[in-house]
């Protein structure tokens, strides 16, 4: 439940209309600042959050929690503190909503520090820190074609069905599940309107793995009102932030972040605000803005996010998607087509991008071999149509060994998530980014234009694939005829 402090001298209010979950409160005088936590005083259990103004002395509130039936003439209280929610070290290896009620198998979550969900950042420019390390997640297309920053945004993009969460779950699996030494690192999984069985199965794997005590999941699941999925995304930065206050760095994951927008364009729908662009809520970019800029690195320590974006109708340019464009250091955009193709992770290789990809933060190397790959997939992309039409054979042999190395490239880069290993060295499939980049370059030089593309699908590096040349060195030599008869 929330933690409600101030019980003396409440100004006391008037419900004058119920919609859906949003309720006009009327305040005669003294009134309600926003975020003002309010009580009905025939049960103060049932709370409403002030969220805006609908006239000098109306308020629209959210109802989170209506245990009792609320009706025009009920009286509340205003209890003039905010929701605050636990923080600290006793919400690691818990699962709990923005109440801090259990959602596993413990207590109710309790915590000496509980802090306000809207409290106000002090930081400074000069406490800001800029991303420029890279992490390594051992995903072959996310480490060499979009580099994850330490400490900055990534956004996982795409339509219903093409493997955000497995995406999203593989990276948390090896960053947080196979990481051997923790130290200072937690992390933090925010689960803003996705289904209970997601959530269930990583709780369950986090468990199994025996890093549930560096994790805090908290929970505004499908089916919960649109007030606590809204809350639920700052509930989880609120606990990001103090992690990072206290010198520890975070991963932060939330899955999804389109569900975070659209739960605050159901809200502004019930109150009554002239609809934006697409239909969205005008608040949009500043709520998004609000969210993202918490999420920031400091000095002290770092919070990486891992955004999963749903993308309504695999339309790209909806405004609920195009708002969190202008934060993210890196945007990973999945493709129904590579998908289809059955090339997982099905990932759009031209059009994710990483602010990451300079010399300077990847490496000359890295970045020379990444510029000549883009190059070969651009081209190739161009000769796809010809190909459609009248086949590879009736290209020029210098664009046929163009299309070929994009589809060794491709074929190449493709990888199976689901591991079960509790290290990366008992993983199937984790390749350090140095070894992926050798591999790309040596397809871009020519060794394996021999090879059929089909032998590269799954594989983990080129040293197990042989190429024709060696195939025929490693074989037997024939043995000797024998003399002839006399």
């Amino acid at each position: 439940m929330a933690k409600v402090t101030n019980q003396q001298h409440q100004p006391t209010g008037t419900i004058s209309s119920v919609q859906g979950q949003v309720a006009q409160v009327t305040f005669a005088d003294h009134r309600p600042s926003r975020y003002d936590i309010l009580t009905v005083i025939d049960d103060p259990s049932t709370l409403l959050q002030v969220m805006s103004s609908a006239s000098p002395s109306n308020f629209f509130c959210f109802i989170l929690n209506p245990q009792h039936r609320l009706a025009r003439g009920t009286v509340v209280l205003n209890t003039q503190e905010a929701l605050q929610i636990p923080v600290g070290d006793e919400v690691l290896g818990r699962a709990f909503d923005i109440f801090a009620n259990p959602h596993d198998d413990g207590k109710k979550v309790e915590s000496k520090t509980w802090r306000q969900m809207f409290a106000t950042s002090n930081l400074g420019l000069a406490d800001v820190k800029n991303p420029e390390e890279i992490i390594e997640t051992g995903i072959k297309a996310i480490d060499f074609f979009t580099p994850i920053l330490r400490g900055g945004k990534t956004a996982l993009v795409g339509g219903a069905g093409v493997g955000k969460t497995v995406l999203l779950t593989a990276i948390m699996n090896r960053l947080v599940v196979q990481q051997q030494d923790h130290g200072d690192n937690v992390a933090v999984f925010s689960a803003v309107g996705e289904r209970s069985r997601e959530a269930q199965e990583l709780y369950l794997q986090l468990k199994e793995a025996q890093a549930l005590p560096f994790t805090s999941l908290v929970l505004g699941q499908m089916g919960e009102n649109p007030a606590l999925r809204f809350l639920t995304a700052y509930a989880s930065a609120t606990i990001a932030e103090h992690f990072r206050e206290n010198g520890k760095n975070v991963l932060f994951f939330m899955d999804n972040m389109y569900r975070f927008a659209q739960a605050g364009h159901e809200l502004s729908t019930l109150m009554s605000a002239i609809p934006s662009e697409d239909g969205y809520q005008p608040t949009l970019s500043s709520e998004v803005a609000n969210l993202t800029e918490r999420l920031i690195s400091t000095q002290a320590a770092s919070i990486t996010s891992f955004l999963a974006v749903f993308v309504p109708s695999d339309d790209l340019t909806d405004h609920g998607v195009r708002a969190l464009f202008p934060y993210l250091d890196s945007m990973v955009i999945l493709s129904r087509d590579v998908f289809q193709a059955g090339r997982l992770p099905a990932i759009d290789l031209l059009r994710s991008i990483s602010g990451a990809l300079n010399p300077i933060t990847i490496g000359q190397k890295h970045y020379d071999t990444y510029i000549d790959a883009k190059r070969i997939l651009e081209t190739a992309n161009d000769l796809e149509r010809i190909v459609s039409l009248i086949g590879e054979s009736e290209l020029s042999p210098d664009n046929q060994k163009i299309y070929r190395r994009a589809q060794l490239i491709q074929n190449y880069v493709t990888q199976d998530l689901f591991i079960t290993a509790a290290t990366p060295e008992e993983g199937a499939l984790y390749v350090p980014r140095a070894q992926t980049v050798d591999d790309i370059a040596q397809i871009i030089d020519g060794r394996f234009d021999e090879v059929a593309p089909d032998k590269l699908i799954y594989i983990k590096s080129l040293s197990d694939v042989k190429t024709p040349a060696a195939a025929t060195s490693s074989s037997p030599a024939p043995a000797p005829e024998a003399a002839p008869q006399k």
